[in-house]
């Protein structure tokens, strides 16, 4: 995504534009209005008398609203602008509303000419980056002071509707008001834009569901003011912590996603532009580091998962008993077979971090009876790990796609074509068992056996997952350990050799556990060392790799998300200095971006750079980058669920100072923590 797009969404329905309100896509411009997996509008270009319109300032303090201020023609008519207009722009459901007001700043009476120019070509947001031809067929109509585009493919139909208040000329590439100003006046209309899924009889297959989620602009204010009322209140002696802490909550707020399925539940969305829908991964791993915060994210990502969990094997969906979706989309590729999202499953570290949300979510909140509501889901999740994750019979998790011509080659979170690879640049052969994937896997064994023990009455089946992690854990650390560089292995590859690069994974195995204490030092040295660690944070893939490149998608980018989870490894095993370094690196990188983290940034030297480059194409905002913060307090401040009492150890950075986060809910109902870095103190409080 170009980064000078700016946006405005609700859940899983947005507007990204330029910085005058216009929408101009084109495949290096993929700005558009997007709603269910669709661009219902890839033109909408103001002009005022001819001339475009230039942008003085931007207000973009709530999420589902924009205010463009702007003067039309070039910038050499700054001075003294006898005319400019006002773009505000709300967006609520599966719609958009533009007010746009003309003040005339002359002595005399001026006329106006105002025009929007209006198309869509009805994209599908996964290609929205790619040139592609409609298959279908795309038709206009004029109707009274409404325009309507619409596409067509067999029974596949959308339709967007732009209607005015005020009398307008509409013609099928849009809107045209001629309107006298008197001196020092103004002018203003409304206009609605209203994406459209349509059934064969005509009918909106979400109109039910949008009746009840069309929401007034103060009604969404209501909403995310009792959404920030109700989190946890954070203050630090570091500025920066508190912004970035507050844009998170705000982003979070943005990206609750509440599925046909599930209408009045929220779960997150992965990010802007290209994954605002459900995703396994994402929306797990965000609901695990928004605990702190909004606990009740987990209860909807587990529901809605647990009801499209694997059934059966399809080659085409990469689908297996007991496995979790990667994502589920609803466009026109998927609806004629062209992609496999209805849902796709080509994701093997889902489905163990399943199992680990739903006891973390316990243990935070206590919430029994989600556990043996979810026993079923979690009991087929950790079979799919012996039974179907174990492609090769030898105990560890592997993934080979079954869909080979549309299907994801890398089924792990670095899910790039080249990010599993040698230190010396080659690619494996596949199956490939990643590293962190075996680390999940234990994980998911050694929580199992929790939940069997305390709330499924089945010691037996405890006893042997039990077995099963411990066995793994003894395997792993023989076979996975590269003796010549002190590490663990990427992956292994299909004749069991060890895919030697050193990478971010290892951290990941710190967060699940599966390291042995006495290697745990050396994992935390490469970690900090110059070859990962760039002063911002960790990369993905260390320098000196062969495919190391600090632009590089998986392979040398900084991920924010990929540090909270490495930061949070580290306190788990007792480092928690380094943790506290990740935390500084990326709370400071925040700072540059306003608070809001991107999905990743560039892996350059800290000292070489002086700032955080971003990645060109990253989501933003990103569910994942979100929750980064989030799990990074809880890092620092060290809170961990014990029983029915929140655990506080921090161990803060001295840039930190104090922070005080307050009213934490949880099973001990709701707790103030304070952390202190000199000296390094802490104190809970119910």
């Amino acid at each position: 995504m170009t980064p000078n797009l700016v946006r405005i969404l609700d859940g899983n329905t947005f507007v990204l534009s330029g910085d005058n309100g216009d929408i101009e896509a084109t495949t290096a411009n993929p700005s558009g209005f997007f709603e269910f997996d669709t661009r219902f509008l890839s033109l909408w270009r103001l002009s005022v008398n001819g001339e475009p319109l230039h942008s003085l300032a931007i207000d973009e303090s709530q999420y589902f609203r924009l205010r463009f201020f702007l003067v039309p023609g070039n910038p050499t008519h700054y001075l003294d602008a006898k005319a400019s207009v006002i773009r505000e722009r709300m967006i609520s459901g599966s719609s958009f509303e533009e007010r746009l007001t003309v003040l005339n700043h002359d002595r005399e009476p001026v006329e106006f000419t105002v025009r929007l120019d209006a198309d869509s070509d009805f994209t599908p947001v996964i290609v929205a980056a790619e040139a592609r031809e409609p298959v279908g067929r795309i038709y206009k109509r004029v109707e009274d002071r409404c325009l309507r585009l619409g596409y067509q493919r067999e029974k596949f139909q959308r339709e967007t509707t732009i209607s005015t208040v005020d009398p307008a000329q509409v013609d099928e590439h849009g809107l045209t008001y001629v309107v006298r100003v008197a001196p020092h006046g103004r002018w203003t209309t409304i206009l609605h834009v209203k994406g459209l899924v349509l059934r064969p009889d005509g009918q909106d297959v979400r109109e039910h569901l949008y009746r009840r989620r069309r929401r007034s602009g103060s009604q969404l204010q209501s909403d995310l003011d009792r959404w920030i009322d109700k989190a946890p209140r954070l203050t630090c002696d570091w500025p920066a912590l508190t912004t970035t802490f507050q844009r998170s909550l705000v982003d979070l707020a943005a990206l609750r996603y509440s599925p046909l399925t599930l209408p009045d539940e929220a779960m997150p969305a992965a990010g802007l532009p290209w994954a605002a829908t459900i995703t396994g991964r994402d929306s797990i791993l965000t609901s695990f580091q928004a605990l702190p915060v909004a606990p009740e994210l987990a209860v909807a990502t587990l529901r809605m998962l647990g009801i499209d969990q694997g059934a059966v094997l399809d080659d085409f969906r990469d689908e297996e008993p007991g496995k979790i979706l990667r994502e589920f989309r609803y466009g026109e590729l998927v609806a004629f077979e062209e992609r496999p999202y209805s849902p796709y499953y080509g994701s093997a570290d889902v489905t163990p971090l399943y199992v680990i949300l739903l006891d973390e979510y316990e243990r935070w909140t206590g919430d029994v009876a989600l556990v043996r509501e979810f026993e079923d889901e979690a009991r087929a999740a950790l079979h799919w790990i012996d039974e179907y994750g174990d492609i090769m019979g030898d105990g560890y998790v592997w993934y080979q796609r079954r869909n080979e011509t549309s299907g994801l080659e890398n089924q792990c979170w670095k899910d790039s074509a080249n990010s599993i690879s040698f230190r010396d640049g080659r690619l494996p052969s596949l199956p490939r068992a990643t590293c962190e994937l075996q680390g999940y896997a234990y994980d998911a064994k050694v929580r199992g056996a929790r939940l069997a023990r305390e709330f499924w009455n089945d010691p037996a089946y405890a006893d042997r997952l039990e077995r099963e992690a411990a066995d793994l854990k003894e395997r792993f650390n023989r076979d996975f350990w590269v003796s010549d560089g002190e590490y663990y292995a990427l992956a292994l590859d299909a004749d069991g050799r060890q895919v030697d690069a050193l990478s971010s994974n290892i951290g990941h195995l710190l967060w699940s556990g599966i390291v042995d204490e006495s290697r745990a030092a050396k994992v935390a040295e490469h970690l900090l060392g110059p070859r990962l660690f760039s002063g911002w944070g960790v990369r993905t893939l260390a320098t000196g790799q062969a495919r190391y490149n600090p632009l590089g998608y998986h392979v040398g980018t900084v991920w924010p998300f990929d540090n909270s989870f490495i930061a949070c490894g580290l306190r788990r095993y007792g480092f928690a200095e380094q943790a506290g370094a990740i935390a500084e690196g990326i709370i400071a990188a925040a700072q540059h971006f306003q608070g809001r983290l991107p999905e990743a940034f560039a892996g350059f030297d800290r000292e070489r750079t002086r700032y955080p480059v971003q990645y060109p194409t990253a989501n933003s905002p990103h569910a994942l980058s979100t929750g980064a913060p989030l799990l990074l307090l809880r890092s620092l401040l060290g809170m961990e669920p014990l029983g029915d009492h929140l655990v506080v150890s921090a161990a803060l950075p001295a840039r930190f100072g104090r922070i005080e986060l307050l009213d934490i809910p949880g099973r001990w109902g709701r707790i103030d923590v304070i952390g202190t870095a000199h000296p390094q103190t802490s104190v809970a409080a119910s």
